[in-house]
C-alpha cells in the first residue's frame, strides 16, 4: 500500500503538470492571482503592524512571521487536498462516500493521495515569500527552521482534525451539515492571522482550546521567536493528540451510523434526488 500511495501520488502530480503546460499561460496567471489574492487576504494586519510599529508586543516582522506561518499551512492544505478531502463534510453530504466503497483502495489511501504543486500552490508560494522576507529582518536562533516545520505540521493537523469531527455531523444531517468543514476551514484561515497577544486571557482562553486558532500561528509564532517557555512546545502537539483522537472517534460512530442507516439523497424527496 506504500508503493502503491507513492505511485498514485506521482499520477496526480503528472495530472497537475499536464494541466498546467495545457495552457500554461492561463494557469500561470491563475497562479499569480493566487498567490497576490492570499498575501492580500493578510496584508491588511501587516499594514496595521507596519503603521504602529507593531501590534499587541510582537514587531513589524515577527507580525509577518505569523502570517507568513498560517499562509504556508493553509498553502500545504490547499496543495494536498483533492476532491475535498479536507472538507469530508461534502463528500458525506452529497452522497459520495458510498462511492468510494467499490474503488479498490482503502478509505485512508483514497482521502491522502492527492497532490497538486503546480496549478494550487499560490497560497503557499505567497506564505513562504511573507516567511523568507521575515526570517530575513528577524534575529533568530539555528534551531528555528526545524522549528518551524515540526509547528506547521502539527497545525495542520489542528486544522484538519477539526474540520473531520465537524464533519461526522454530516453522517446524521448531510444536508444541513454539508458545508460545515468547508465553513469551519475558511473561518480558521481567517481567525488565525489575528495576534492574540494584546486580548485579555478570558479572549485568548477560547482560542487556545475550544477552538485552537491561536494554535495555527500565533502560539507558533512566540515559540519560534522564544517569547515563551520551551516546554510550551508541547501544548499543541498535546492538543493535536486530543483532537485527532476526538476525530477518529467521533468519525468511525458516525460512520457506522452511516452505513447502518444510510442516506437520506436516496430517499424519495431526499438530498438532489
Amino acid at each position: 500500500m506504500v508503493k502503491r500511495y507513492f505511485q498514485l501520488q506521482w499520477l496526480y502530480v503528472k495530472m497537475d503538470l499536464a494541466a498546467l503546460l495545457r495552457d500554461t499561460k492561463f494557469m500561470i496567471i491563475c497562479v499569480i492571482a493566487d498567490v497576490f489574492m492570499s498575501a492580500s487576504a493578510m496584508f491588511g494586519i501587516f499594514l496595521l503592524a507596519w503603521r504602529f510599529d507593531g501590534i499587541g508586543g510582537l514587531g513589524r516582522y515577527e507580525v509577518l512571521l505569523m502570517l507568513a506561518i498560517a499562509g504556508t499551512v493553509n498553502g500545504t492544505i490547499v496543495m494536498l487536498d483533492h476532491g475535498n478531502a479536507a472538507c469530508p463534510s461534502r463528500i458525506i453530504g452529497r452522497g459520495q462516500w458510498e462511492h468510494m466503497f467499490i474503488m479498490p483502495l482503502p478509505f485512508s489511501i483514497q482521502m491522502l493521495v492527492g497532490f497538486s504543486p503546480f496549478t494550487c500552490s499560490g497560497s503557499f508560494i505567497s506564505g513562504v515569500v511573507m516567511l523568507v522576507i521575515a526570517a530575513v529582518n528577524l534575529t533568530l536562533s539555528w534551531w528555528w527552521l526545524p522549528l518551524l516545520i515540526a509547528h506547521v505540521l502539527v497545525s495542520i493537523a489542528v486544522t484538519v482534525g477539526l474540520s473531520y469531527l465537524v464533519s461526522t455531523l454530516a453522517f446524521y444531517a448531510p444536508v444541513q451539515c454539508e458545508e460545515i468543514s468547508s465553513t469551519l476551514m475558511n473561518s480558521l484561515e481567517h481567525t488565525s492571522t489575528f495576534p492574540l497577544s494584546g486580548m485579555p486571557r478570558y479572549m485568548q482562553a477560547p482560542l487556545l482550546t475550544i477552538v485552537p486558532t491561536g494554535l495555527i500561528a500565533w502560539l507558533p509564532t512566540l515559540l519560534i521567536l522564544g517569547h515563551v517557555p520551551a516546554w510550551a512546545n508541547l501544548y499543541p502537539i498535546i492538543i493535536a493528540a486530543v483532537i485527532l483522537l476526538a476525530a477518529t472517534f467521533a468519525f468511525k460512530k458516525g460512520f457506522k451510523h452511516y452505513v447502518t442507516k444510510g442516506i437520506n439523497r436516496y430517499h424519495a424527496g431526499g438530498h438532489r434526488n
